[in-house]
């Protein structure tokens, strides 16, 4: 039952491992700048302190930013690392909620997905449905 040639699976590795190392890069990158402005703001220099209270929110929300964005990369490269080894097991491109092939337009589009556009859809619908059902904290709207 194997859609995919020995060619196209070692092309999907090579991209799978090329996209790893641009979001490593990134990570790095990123993690580099939040690292700085840290430091600068622990040494106490002044200069680069915000002189207006927006401007600490600005940097306050960019630090966050950049965290959230260094938390989804790191997420990212998980999944890749996932498919590398669906990759070494043999199941690479078959999708993991119905056991039918991954179609290779979307490999080509998202080369680390485990799923099948169609149950993609279905698993994102579960989750929102479960996020609906969860109850509100005191204080959410």
């Amino acid at each position: 039952m194997r859609h995919l040639t020995s060619t196209e699976i070692e092309h999907f590795r090579v991209l799978l491992i090329e996209r790893r190392k641009e979001i490593l890069h990134n990570v790095v990158e990123i993690e580099g700048e939040t690292l700085r402005k840290s430091r600068l703001d622990a040494s106490g220099d002044l200069s680069s302190m915000p002189i207006h209270m927006a401007d600490l929110g600005t940097d306050n929300y960019q630090q966050e930013f950049s965290l959230g964005l260094m938390d989804s990369e790191r997420k990212l490269i998980t999944e890749i690392d996932d498919a590398l080894q669906r990759i070494e097991n043999g199941t690479y491109g078959i999708c993991e909620g119905t056991g039918q092939p991954i179609a290779k337009a979307r490999l080509e589009a998202q080369p680390w997905a485990r799923y099948s556009v169609e149950y993609a859809r279905i698993v994102e619908q579960q989750q929102q449905q479960q996020q609906q059902q969860q109850p509100q904290q005191p204080g959410e709207s």
